[in-house]
């Protein structure tokens, strides 16, 4: 179960929430299977907490997958919405042979700013002898999780991996009273020797290119439950690095042979110009909700933009002071594959997910450069407050538009009409993506007959337009944030500037 309060573990007590993405990762979160069925009804208390801390700072949940009791979350600034395309999920079971999912992975890939990127969540088997079982788990994760496209198909072809979990090595070796003594006065790098995945990367040729920040911190396992006390059962369980995060950028393949190359002939480096930086990588002793302590960490991505078009970009008033001024006008890139299940949707700012709107209308498909659009009356909130119209792609099933937030200050004397019924209705379903519903026609139960438009950089109609994107050159850095926790969430914030002429994650 989540803690009272994450917001020290998601780093939003320092800074001004500045970290472009939130990626998190959990192992072991309850699936009895009477909680299960609450979940997929109601959505999971992990993804709500995490949607209920994050979503006042602008993050919106990008897409999540769950496995039992692995689960995916990736949040994003909504301003970046647009960027993230090709938006996947895949999960692997690899418990009682493939047959269960209490191990395996789940993972979440998409491209950003035109480079592709992968997150991979595992828990993999538990105990000391089981090394062996467990890269053979991580090499079925990676054969067997193929996404859909050209660009990346596999899991290790991507120009970005992050790979982190509970992925249960152990320390070799030693006996406990020495692990003890080495945690204690502090020669963490007498264990670093004898880390399972350590020793593993010498010889185990899936974990080429994997790169891991040093262990400062001590082992995260095994905990008594509320305390910071090691293992004090009969099991006695030695503390190690179980819970880890590791990044790896694609190998660059050399145009010829490469003479005395070895057995690893592929030269690893930077992938489309794409730099990696890690700023931290931390436990978080102070978390006692498990027998694990999460971890987090801070990266920054720099490369260059490929893509800083949005697919569609809308153009809004800076108010809408009166129901004849709610409207818009909307522009489609030419490559965007439409549908006439689009819908343009109006969200109060410090909205969760994608469906978290007041009130949308239909995006038809029309012969014409520029579309307007009108919200009525009953589409609009009751009260003032600042709001933002975003379009959503049901092809994709992602917001592939947005504006910069806007004021919206209707007379008190033309009450409008309540938020959708079902704005909150956000589901983490096993194995699958977090999306709309198709089975309708309306992505709420009530009908709705209302029609779009669009524009570029400049409206034809609006004099005093905020962009449908906000501009690029005010992102110096994407700071992105994974984090793993076995039953508890991570991350913590800390500034980090791009090179000059690069745009980043």
């Amino acid at each position: 179960m989540p803690p009272d309060d994450i917001t020290a573990l998601l780093g939003l007590h320092i800074g001004d929430g500045n970290t472009d993405m939130y990626i998190i990762g959990l192992q072991e979160v309850n699936s009895m299977i009477n909680k299960r069925l609450k979940d997929v009804l109601f959505t999971d208390q992990w993804s709500d907490a995490c949607m209920e801390r994050l979503s006042p700072f602008g993050y919106i949940l990008v897409t999540s997958q769950r496995m039992q009791g692995v689960l995916l979350l990736v949040f994003a600034k909504y301003y970046h919405l647009p960027f993230l395309r090709g938006v996947q999920t895949e999960t692997t079971r690899t418990g009682l042979g493939g047959y269960w999912g209490n191990k395996g992975g789940v993972s979440a890939r998409m491209s950003v700013f035109g480079h592709t990127i992968c997150f991979l969540n595992c828990h993999l088997p538990a105990h000391m002898e089981n090394s062996e079982q467990r890269m053979e788990d991580f090499e079925s994760i990676l054969q067997q999780q193929q996404f859909e496209g050209q660009a990346a198909t596999g899991v290790l072809d991507h120009d970005v991996v992050f790979w982190f979990g509970d992925l249960n090595f152990r320390i070799d070796e030693l006996e406990i009273p020495a692990v003890k003594a080495a945690i204690d006065n502090n020669k963490l790098t007498m264990l670093w020797e004898k880390d399972q995945l350590n020793m593993a990367k010498d010889s185990e040729s899936v974990l080429e290119g994997f790169l891991e920040g040093p262990l400062k911190f001590p082992p995260t396992y095994k905990f008594d439950v509320g305390t910071d006390t090691y293992d004090t059962s009969g099991k006695k369980r030695k503390p190690a690095w179980t819970d880890r995060i590791l990044w790896r950028l694609r190998a660059t393949v050399p145009s010829g042979p490469t003479p005395n190359a070895g057995k690893r002939g592929s030269i690893l480096g930077p992938s489309s110009g794409t730099k990696v930086t890690q700023h931290f990588y931390r436990s978080h002793m102070e978390y006692m909700v498990s027998d694990h302590k999460p971890v987090s960490s801070i990266f920054t991505l720099q490369f260059p933009y490929k893509v800083d078009m949005p697919l569609v970009t809308i153009m809004v008033e800076d108010e809408w002071n009166s129901i004849a001024d709610a409207t818009c006008t909307f522009k489609a890139a030419p490559n965007f594959a439409r549908s006439s299940w689009d819908w343009i949707g109006l969200y109060k700012v410090g909205f969760k997910h994608h469906k978290d709107y007041v009130g949308y209308v239909w995006a038809k498909q029309e012969e014409a450069d520029y579309h307007r659009v009108t919200f009525t009356e009953e589409e609009l909130p009751k009260g003032s407050g600042d709001f933002i119209l975003c379009y959503y792609s049901n092809n994709t099933s992602t917001l592939v538009g947005v504006t910069e937030p806007f004021q919206i200050q209707l007379p008190t004397s033309s009450p409008a009409g309540s938020p959708s019924d079902d704005s909150s209705d956000f589901t983490s379903e096993d194995d699958s993506v977090v999306g709309m519903k198709t089975m309708s026609r309306s992505p709420s139960p009530r009908k709705k007959k209302h029609r779009a438009q669009h524009s570029h950089s400049r409206s034809p109609s609006h004099s005093r337009s905020r962009s449908g994107s906000p501009a690029l050159p005010k992102m110096k850095g994407l700071k992105l944030q994974p984090g793993s926790a076995h039953n508890t969430t991570d991350g913590e914030k800390e500034n980090a500037s791009s090179e000059a002429g690069d745009r980043g994650l």
